[in-house]
This record gives C-alpha cells, structure tokens and sequence, in this order.
C-alpha cells in the first residue's frame, strides 16, 4: 500500500507503513492518507503491542494510546495495524475506509467477528463478539492469503449482543 498524505496542516514525519522505536508525533494523532488502490483512509497514532503484525485487528485505550491484539470479550474502538508495531514502537492504525486485515475463512460482505486468534477476524457469528461499523469487502485470500479486505468507519467491540 501507497499511502500519501492528504488534507494535513503540519508536516508528518512517519509513513503511514511505518514504526519506530522513537514516538515521533503525539499519541492520538490522526490524519487523512489517500492509496491509488483503497482509496482515502483515516488513520490513528498509537502504541505497539507485542506480537503484532501488518494487518492486525487491535482494540486501543484513549486513556493511554495503548493498543491490544483483538480477542474476544474485548471492549473498545478497534484499529488495523498498518505496519509490525510492536511493543516499545509507535505506529499508525487504520479507523477508517477500506482496510486489509488479518482474516480466517470469510465472505464478501459478511459481518466480521473476533476470532479464536488474536488479531485475526472471523464471519463466524458469535454472539456477542461482532465488530460493529465494519463490514467485509472481499472474501479472505485478497489481496494475498490469510487476508481480506475491510471498510470500517471507527469500528467498535462492545461485548454485547449480536445484531
């Protein structure tokens, strides 16, 4: 992904693909960025969590800008990691336009849900784990295996019942 700036009044010194060890912007910070492929995309800067890979789903605390790999039973807004930011790092999340995200076995157009892996979402309906204001855009294996594409607006788990 070609993410460019756009729509910015300051200078952005990170990729939108990219993490650093050094906080180069403060936490909370979101900016518009526009792809040739998935168009424009609204993204987040937060902290890294251990483990975490291109793609992953993530929950993150406002409070603290901390993020945690998705599971179930998560509470909270959810991001999509655009670059490895793991813990010590400091990276940009995806919350808004159309995403790549880790996923299982999905359709097009199904409603995403946690999964039994943390950071990879499922259309398997369980109650209570749906990711609301998402909704898959292709089926898994686009763009490459083990991933699917997404279109969130600020999407959200709230642990509660399924709609």
């Amino acid at each position: 992904m070609a993410y460019r700036f756009d729509k910015t009044f300051f200078i952005v010194p990170q990729a939108i693909d990219v993490n650093s060890t050094t906080q180069l912007l403060a936490l909370g910070t979101r900016v518009r960025a526009t792809d040739p492929t998935y168009g424009e995309g609204e993204f987040i800067y937060l902290k890294g969590v251990a483990s975490t890979v291109l793609g992953d789903a993530v929950s993150y605390n406002a409070d603290d800008w901390t993020t945690t790999r998705l599971v179930a039973n998560a509470i909270g807004p959810v991001a999509i990691a655009m670059s490895a930011c793991v813990a010590g790092e400091f990276g940009w999340y995806q919350i808004f336009g159309k995403a790549v995200v880790k996923a299982a076995t999905v359709v097009d157009n199904a409603d995403p849900y946690t999964s039994g892996t943390a950071g990879t979402l499922d259309d398997t309906v369980t109650a209570t784990e749906r990711v609301k204001n998402a909704k898959f855009a292709s089926a898994d294996g686009t763009p490459a295996a083990g991933f699917a594409e997404l279109e969130i607006a600020y999407p959200f788990v709230d642990n509660g019942v399924a709609a």
